[in-house]
């Protein structure tokens, strides 16, 4: 029972430190698993592009139309990410307008809900009106 008294303690350390290292072993697992993803999807690509050179006269041709192709998609990803981080920042913004005027009354704090607001208004102007459009 003597023991008992100082197994507490001992926990009550250990528990936080073996769970704070295992988040960040977690997290080092999974970065490196995301690079070794990224690093084997690059070769395969690489390798896909050189023997599909090597392969035929037309071969270059298809290699370029493949490389343009994927330009073109990520382009649109990259675009239609910004319309959703707009469209997020406007909410955002309009919600903390809504809240902080409920929240603290005839104070103008709640117009900081601006700021978020007017960041998305500048990403959905960016996307829709200076980007340069997709072919």
């Amino acid at each position: 029972m003597e023991n008992a008294g100082v197994l507490v303690p001992i926990l009550a350390i250990m528990v936080p430190i073996v769970g704070t290292v295992s988040v960040f072993t977690m997290i080092i697992f999974a970065i490196w698993f995301g690079t070794r993803k990224q690093e084997r999807e690059a070769f395969y690509k690489a390798e896909t592009l050189r023997r599909i050179t090597e392969s035929s006269g037309e071969g270059a041709k298809a290699a370029c139309e493949l490389l343009k192709e994927e330009e073109r998609l990520n382009r649109i990803k990259a675009r239609e990410g910004l319309k959703i981080g707009g469209l997020i920042c406007v909410s955002v913004g309009i919600a903390l307008l809504i809240f902080l005027r409920a929240l603290i009354g005839n104070e103008p704090v709640y117009l900081c809900g601006l700021i978020p607001g007017f960041i998305g208004v500048a990403m959905l102007v960016y996307v829709f009106f200076m980007a340069k459009p997709v072919e």
